[in-house]
């Protein structure tokens, strides 16, 4: 009888997308309350993850660079995390292709945290919940519970409050980075400066389904991101990066998602992201873009034979 090979999975951790973002109000603690509408890209990062006898992480992809394989990484993280709730050694060999910017505002680390939470999961044969696992992601990022989740949804409180909001539309989108990261803490801490003492905005989800892209665009217009004006005065070259968005014609709606530097367009045709994320890069070379489009359900767990 021969042995069983070992087998490797692969897991794709999606750009996470804050379609508009209220800040709601603020814990006696400090934390900012929000009412936000997440979803997720085609484009993202992707992670395997092998049996081995300990724990390490490799890193490749065009933004590898940008990280160390060390304590502070969420995918080491989330790997002892996991290890230590179910009691067992944190054992496996995992690697990183880290294709979103980081510190970017479409949640690239809070994804792979997730992908790693989900991808162990099934390495190991633990079979905990969804809800299991969020709880532990909770405790890594605010972001890690909604990227658990992996659909379109509304979040409120500190990300611990997740409903579906349905599906979305057909859509398509054009991601812009300036090519500098921007750090959310720093963006929070701006942005509670500058409002002390102002009202904050109200929650403003909605209930009926959406029928087409140009309908969505409508309802994100009467909405926005209230961190913006913050993120700007820390990172003036959002500034350019909205108006590169906004200057393409077919472009419905421009915003910058969570806390930056990454900025989205919406569109309605592939052909239009495709084109206007052409032009905006010729005219950019610095500049990260990618044009790709929303997705409806969360990345499928593929087994690798060994």
């Amino acid at each position: 009888m021969t042995a069983q090979a070992a087998v490797a999975l692969r897991l794709a951790a999606p750009a996470k997308l804050n379609l508009y973002l209220h800040v709601v109000g603020r814990r006696p603690d400090g934390y900012h309350l929000l009412d936000s509408l997440a979803a997720f890209a085609a484009a993202g990062d992707e992670l395997t993850f092998s049996p081995a006898p300990d724990l390490s992480l490799a890193l490749d992809g065009p933004f590898g660079h940008s990280l160390g394989a060390d304590d502070e990484n969420l995918v080491l993280k989330a790997a002892r995390a996991l290890a230590a709730r179910v009691g067992r050694p944190p054992s496996a060999a995992i690697r990183l292709t880290k294709r979103l910017p980081v510190a970017s505002g479409i949640g690239g680390g809070s994804a792979d945290a997730a992908a790693t939470l989900r991808g162990l999961n099934r390495l190991w044969n633990l079979g905990l919940p969804e809800t299991a696992l969020s709880q532990i992601g909770l405790g890594l990022g605010a972001d890690v519970p909604v990227c658990l989740a992996g659909v379109p949804s509304f979040f409120g409180g500190i990300g611990d409050e997740i409903a579906s909001a349905g599906p979305l539309p057909r859509a398509h989108v054009v991601l812009v980075n300036p090519g500098a990261p921007l750090a959310t803490a720093a963006v929070f801490q701006a942005r509670a400066q500058a409002a002390a003492g102002a009202p904050y905005s109200q929650p403003a989800r909605w209930t009926d389904a959406v029928p087409d892209v140009l309908a969505l665009a409508g309802l994100l217009a009467k909405r926005g991101n209230d961190l913006t004006a913050a993120a700007i005065g820390l990172l003036p070259a959002i500034v350019d990066v909205l108006a590169a968005l906004e200057h393409q014609p077919p472009c419905l709606l421009a915003r910058l998602s969570g806390s930056g530097a990454t900025c989205f367009g919406l569109f309605a045709e592939r052909g239009e992201a495709r084109e206007a994320a052409a032009a905006i890069a010729a005219a950019h070379p610095g500049w990260w873009v990618v044009a790709t489009m929303l997705t409806a359900v969360p990345p499928e767990i593929s087994v690798i034979p060994g």
